[in-house]
């Protein structure tokens, strides 16, 4: 789980992009947002969702610093959300265990 939260961290986005996820994040639902953002019968477990979303938001940024006519930037928008989302679980659920540790 480290791992994937420290691929979240060194992450480094354009600005508006940044900004406009976490305007995005108080609608963010994971049951309806990662059915269709995954195209997956089910949302997966955070952990998996958040490897998952880094693989499709490298595949995003790939074709944004391509700039490839076919880039959608509402699609990454929405994947980066949705990382936002699934990261702050994750991070919700270390604190918790360290908190029980303790």
């Amino acid at each position: 789980m480290k791992n994937l939260m420290d691929a979240v961290h060194a992450l480094r986005r354009p600005a508006t992009l940044v900004r406009a996820a976490r305007a995005g994040l108080g609608e963010y639902d994971r049951q309806r947002d990662l059915k269709r953002l995954l195209r997956l019968p089910h949302a997966p477990a955070p952990q998996s969702a958040l490897r998952l979303l880094l693989e499709e938001e490298a595949r995003l940024n790939t074709i944004r610093r391509e700039r490839a006519e076919w880039y959608d930037f509402i699609r990454h928008l929405e994947v980066t959300i949705a990382l936002m989302g699934e990261y702050a679980l994750l991070a919700q659920a270390a604190q918790a265990t360290r908190l029980a540790a303790e």
